[in-house]
C-alpha cells in the first residue's frame, strides 16, 4: 500500500478515534454526574461540564496523536489481537494519566471516576471499532471492492521477491495478474495485457541499465491512464530507510538512518521543555541552590563546570554541570592517562583523585547533572538521548559508524545510563546501546528510560 493510501487510512482512523474519545469523556462525566451515582451511592455532586470544556477540546485532537506515538496506526489492517490490545491499552493509559495531571495542575476538582472511567470506556469503544473494521475487511464484499489488479515488471529475481512480499501482505489488496521480464518485454504485448486484464497499475523494479525500457513502459501507462509505480531501490543500503519527497517540485529520494521528522518528534520537544521546566522549579530550591552553596563553602573556584560538548550532528555547545573536581582538573588530566578504564576515545577513571569529597557525593546522587536542565530548555539537549561527549574526544573517533550517535540530540539520560554505566568499560558497547536507542526510538522508549532512571538515581548508581 502506498504511503498516500496509508496516510488517508490513518487520518480516517484518527478522525473516528477523536470522536470516540470525545464521546467517552462525555459518557464518563454524565455517568458520574447521574442521579444514580450521586443519590443512590451518596457521592458528592461534581462541577458542571463547562468547567472542563477547554480540557475537553484539547483532549479530542491529542488522543489520536498519543495512539499514533504508540504505533497504533502503523499496524496492518488485519493485525493480531494482542498487538491491538497492548498498544491501545498503553495509549489509553497515557491519555488518562495526562488528563489527570492536566486537571491537577489546573486546580480543577473532579471525581477520580471520570478520568478512569473515560480511559476504560474509550478502550472498549475503540477496540469495538477495530473489531468491526476487521470483520468488514475480511468480508468478500470488501475484498472484491478494494482488490486492485497489477502487473510486475523487472528481472525474474526482482519480480519474484516483490511477488512474495505482496503475498505476505494481503491487506494491501494487490492481485498480481502477470509477471514480465523487463529484458524481454514487447510493448505491443504489454499494452494488450493492460486491456485484457483491466489492469489498475504496473509495478516496475529496474536497475539503471534498464531505464530506457522502463521509460517506454511508463509512457505506455501514461497514455492508457494506468498508474505506474517505479520501485526506487537503485542503491543497496544497510541501515538507512528510504523515503520519497519533493524539493521545490523535484522528486527526491531521501536516505535516512536517524528518526525522521514526525509528530512524535514534536511531542518529544514539547515534553523536553515542559519536563525540564517542571524539574527546574522542583529541583532548584530542593537540590540546586543548596548544592551551589555547599560547593562555594567547601572548595575554591566556580560553582559551575562549563565545557564544550558535541551536540546534534557534532555542533558544539556549552554544557553546564556543578563543579565536582578541583579547579585545575583539566590541566592535570594528562597525568592520569594511564589510569583510563574506558577503551576508545573516552576518558573514565573510577576513583579519580581530582574529585572533591563533596563532588563525589554529588556524582553519586547525580545532582551534578541538574544544571543540564538549562541546556534542555535552551534546546541543546533532550531529556533522553545519547550522552554528549567533549569535542576533543569526538575528534578522536575514527570509526565512522560511531559518529551516527550524533544524529540525534544528546540527552540527560540514555540506555547507557540505565544499563549499568559504571560496569561498561568498552566504548563499542556504549555506542551499541546508543545506536540501539536511535534505531528503535519512540516516545514509549523515552518514557521507559525515564522510569528506569529514577531508581538508578535514588539507588546512588551515579558516576563514581
Amino acid at each position: 500500500m502506498l504511503r498516500r493510501d496509508r496516510q488517508m487510512r490513518m487520518q480516517l482512523h484518527q478522525l473516528m478515534d477523536a470522536c470516540i474519545f470525545a464521546v467517552s469523556f462525555w459518557l464518563a462525566y454524565e455517568l458520574r454526574a447521574s442521579d444514580f451515582i450521586t443519590e443512590t451511592l451518596r457521592q458528592p455532586v461534581i462541577d458542571p461540564f463547562e468547567k472542563f470544556f477547554w480540557h475537553y477540546l484539547v483532549l479530542i485532537p491529542v488522543s489520536p496523536l498519543v495512539l499514533e506515538a504508540q504505533g497504533f496506526y502503523d499496524r496492518p489492517l488485519i493485525a493480531p489481537r494482542r498487538h491491538t490490545l497492548l498498544q491501545l491499552f498503553k495509549g489509553c493509559l497515557f491519555i488518562s494519566v495526562g488528563l489527570t495531571l492536566a486537571l491537577y495542575f489546573s486546580r480543577l476538582q473532579i471525581a477520580r471516576f471520570v478520568p478512569i472511567g473515560f480511559g476504560v470506556i474509550a478502550f472498549c469503544l475503540v477496540y469495538l471499532k477495530e473489531e468491526l473494521l476487521t470483520l468488514t475487511a475480511k468480508s468478500k464484499f470488501a475484498q472484491n471492492q478494494f482488490r486492485r489488479r497489477f502487473i510486475l515488471l523487472g528481472t525474474p529475481e526482482e519480480t519474484k521477491r516483490m511477488h512474495d512480499e505482496i503475498q505476505r501482505r494481503p491487506e494491501s489488496g494487490v492481485e498480481i495478474m502477470q509477471e514480465i521480464d523487463l529484458n524481454k518485454i514487447k510493448l505491443e504485448d504489454f499494452v494488450n495485457l493492460l486491456h485484457e486484464h483491466a489492469i489498475n497499475g504496473v509495478i516496475l523494479s529496474t536497475r539503471h541499465a534498464h531505464f530506457d525500457r522502463a521509460e517506454l513502459v511508463v509512457n505506455a501507462c501514461e497514455l492508457e491512464g494506468v498508474e505506474a509505480w517505479l520501485v526506487a531501490d537503485f542503491f543497496k543500503t544497510n541501515i538507512s530507510s528510504t523515503s520519497l519527497d519533493d524539493f521545490y517540485g523535484r522528486p527526491v529520494l531521501v536516505f535516512r538512518s536517524a528518526p525522521e521528522s514526525s509528530w512524535q518528534g514534536v511531542i518529544k520537544q514539547i515534553m523536553d521543555f515542559a519536563g525540564a521546566l517542571v524539574l527546574v522549579l522542583i529541583a532548584g530550591p530542593l537540590f540546586m541552590i543548596p548544592a551551589a552553596i555547599l560547593i562555594k563553602l567547601t572548595s575554591k573556584g566556580p560553582i559551575f563546570f562549563k565545557q564544550q560538548r558535541s551536540g546534534l550532528n557534532g555542533s558544539p555547545f556549552t554544557i553546564y554541570k556543578f563543579r565536582t573536581m578541583v579547579t585545575n582538573a583539566e590541566q592535570i588530566k594528562h597525568e592520569l592517562a594511564a589510569m583510563n578504564e574506558m577503551s576508545g576515545p573516552v576518558f573514565k577513571v573510577a576513583n579519580d583523585p581530582r574529585i572533591t569529597p563533596l563532588g563525589r557525593w554529588l556524582r553519586k546522587t547525580s545532582i551534578d547533572e541538574l544544571p543540564q536542565l538549562f541546556n534542555v530548555l535552551r534546546g541543546d539537549m533532550s531529556l533522553v538521548g545519547p550522552r554528549p561527549l567533549p569535542v576533543d574526544e569526538i575528534k578522536r573517533i575514527h570509526d565512522m559508524a560511531h559518529r551516527r550517535r550524533l544524529s540525534v540530540k544528546p540527552g540527560l539520560t540514555c540506555l547507557w545510563q540505565v544499563s549499568g554505566r559504571n560496569e561498561i568499560k568498552d566504548f563499542d558497547n556504549w555506542v551499541r546501546l546508543d545506536l540501539e536507542y536511535i534505531d528503535n526510538w519512540s516516545l514509549w522508549l523515552d518514557f521507559k528510560i525515564l522510569l528506569r532512571t529514577i531508581p538508578a538515581v535514588f539507588g546512588g548508581s551515579g558516576a563514581k
